[in-house]
């Protein structure tokens, strides 16, 4: 296996666990953790109580960013999967365009979260939330595998045609 070729497979190794960190992170309400409970995007449970959240700006554009970027990294996980299956050749820029998209889409959302909840007193990030900060870490690995192997794909094209002497 070459190089082009291990790049690849690392980068779709990525956005898989990127994927699975990011519907973690969506799925579930240990965003913040507060005394006698937690809350997430979607429910707040205050002593073993959970209840739906009042809808917020913040946390509606946070939930949407997420959601946009699971089905982004899904889409270029496809993407990914059919040019190691030499299928897909010409999806190699919209393979890392993906990538680099849902990374962007996870840094707004969790910019914006951070944001709403960085100046409360009582309030600290759970687990959750680190899963989506650790799953924007490997969308962007993930874009960057691609890009390198594509580069490679690139100059390796642009000299084939000139002749080697030794």
């Amino acid at each position: 296996m070459g190089v082009k070729r291990s790049l690849q497979s690392g980068g779709t190794l990525f956005i898989l666990l990127a994927n699975i960190l990011i519907v973690l992170s969506t799925a579930t309400n240990y965003w913040t953790r507060h005394h006698g409970g937690h809350s997430g995007l979607w429910q707040e449970c205050n002593h073993g109580i959970c209840s739906n959240m009042l809808c917020q700006t913040t946390l509606a554009v946070t939930g949407v960013c997420m959601a946009l970027a699971a089905g982004l990294g899904v889409v270029g996980m496809v993407m990914a999967l059919r040019i190691l299956c030499h299928q897909g050749e010409s999806l190699r820029g919209q393979t890392t365009s993906a990538f680099f998209l849902c990374g962007l889409l996870l840094l707004i959302a969790l910019i914006g979260y951070t944001v709403k909840n960085a100046w409360k007193h009582d309030v600290f990030f759970s687990w959750s939330y680190f899963s989506g900060w650790l799953a924007l870490v490997f969308s962007i690995l993930a874009g960057f595998c691609f890009l390198l192997a594509d580069m490679i794909v690139q100059s390796t094209d642009a000299i084939s045609g000139f002749p080697v002497c030794l």
